[in-house]
C-alpha cells in the first residue's frame, strides 16, 4: 500500500495546495470533459441460421483541469475507460479497463516553450483474465501492473490544441502488487519483487481538435519511453487515437484505436507458452449516449 499512498500524494497533493487559493483565482482555471456510454445487443429467438444472444457496453470518461497564470501553466487530465461483453450464458468478458492520470506543470521559457515537470500514472481497475470466458487464469489486477512516470524536460506548446513534451531525465516505475503475478515475474519485475524502476528518456505528444470536420472531435496521444540504462533501442509505445462523431446533443458514435508495445510484456499463447513481446491493439466502434461539459 506504500506505493498507492505515494501515487495519491504525488497526483493529488498539488491539487490540495492549489485548492487553498482565493475563489477569485478560479478564473485562471479552464475545466471540462466528455463522457460517452455505448451499447450493443443481439437477441435471437428461433433463428434458423443459428447464433447466440450477446450484449456489450462501454464507458469512456475524459476530464481536464488546466491552470494558466502569468508565466505558469498546469495541465491535468484523467481518462477512465471500462467495457464488458457477454455471449449467451458465458462469463462476462472485459473489453476495456484503464485509469490514466496526467499532471504537467510548466514555467514559460519563451513564447512557445516551457520548462516542465510531468507525472503520468496508469493502471486497470478490475481483474483481467488470459482465457475468457472461462476466466481461470489471472493476467492482471488493480495495481498489477501500474505504471508511474516522473520526468523533467521542455514542453513545446504553441496553442491549446497541441503540445510536445521532451524529457531526457525520466524515471519509470512498474508496480505489480499481486503476489502471484509478482512471483511469476510478470511485466518485467524480478520474480518476487513488487516493483521495477527504469531511467531514460520520454516523449509525449498530444493533439486535440473540436470540429476537425463538422460535428467530429479528434484526439490523439503518443507516449514513447526508452530505458537509456538497459537496451535503449527497445522503445515502449503507447498511442491512442479517438474520433467522437456527434449526431445531436446526446447521441454520438465513437471510433478509437489504441496501440501498445512494451518489451517487458511477453505474449502468452492459448497453450500457456511464452513468446516475445508483440504489438497490442484495442479497437472500439460504438454508438450511444454522450455528454460534453
Amino acid at each position: 500500500m506504500k506505493q498507492v499512498f505515494i501515487v495519491v500524494l504525488l497526483v493529488f497533493g498539488p491539487l490540495l495546495m492549489w485548492a487553498q487559493e482565493p475563489v477569485d483565482s478560479l478564473k485562471n482555471w479552464k475545466t471540462g470533459g466528455d463522457v460517452a456510454v455505448t451499447f450493443s445487443q443481439v437477441s435471437l429467438n428461433n433463428w434458423a441460421a443459428g447464433g447466440q444472444n450477446s450484449v456489450s457496453g462501454n464507458l469512456l470518461l475524459n476530464v481536464f483541469a488546466n491552470y494558466a497564470r502569468n508565466q505558469s501553466a498546469w495541465d491535468n487530465s484523467m481518462t477512465v475507460g471500462y467495457g464488458l461483453s457477454q455471449q449467451g450464458s458465458d462469463n462476462l468478458i472485459k473489453t476495456d479497463d484503464r485509469l490514466l492520470l496526467s499532471s504537467k506543470y510548466g514555467y514559460k521559457a519563451s513564447k512557445r516553450w516551457f520548462y516542465s515537470g510531468l507525472l503520468d500514472f496508469k493502471t486497470q481497475m478490475t481483474t483481467g483474465y488470459q482465457d475468457p470466458p472461462e476466466n481461470t487464469t489471472v493476467l492482471s489486477e488493480w495495481f498489477s501492473p501500474a505504471y508511474l512516470i516522473f520526468s523533467l524536460g521542455m514542453d513545446y506548446k504553441p496553442n491549446d490544441r497541441f503540445s510536445m513534451y521532451l524529457s531526457p531525465v525520466t524515471g519509470k516505475g512498474t508496480f505489480v502488487l499481486d503476489d502471484s503475478l509478482s512471483l511469476a515475474g510478470a511485466y518485467g519485475v524480478e520474480p518476487g519483487d513488487n516493483s521495477r524502476i527504469e531511467y531514460g528518456a520520454y516523449v509525449k505528444g498530444v493533439y486535440k481538435q473540436s470540429n476537425i470536420i463538422k460535428n467530429v472531435d479528434f484526439y490523439t496521444r503518443l507516449d514513447l519511453f526508452s530505458n537509456l540504462v538497459d537496451e535503449p533501442a527497445h522503445i515502449d509505445v503507447d498511442w491512442e487515437t479517438r474520433f467522437n462523431m456527434r449526431i445531436n446533443e446526446w447521441l454520438t458514435a465513437v471510433v478509437s484505436l489504441n496501440l501498445l508495445y512494451d518489451d517487458d510484456v511477453k505474449y502468452v499463447d492459448d497453450d500457456g507458452l511464452e513468446h516475445g513481446a508483440r504489438v497490442q491493439t484495442r479497437q472500439l466502434l460504438g454508438f450511444g449516449i454522450s455528454y460534453k461539459f
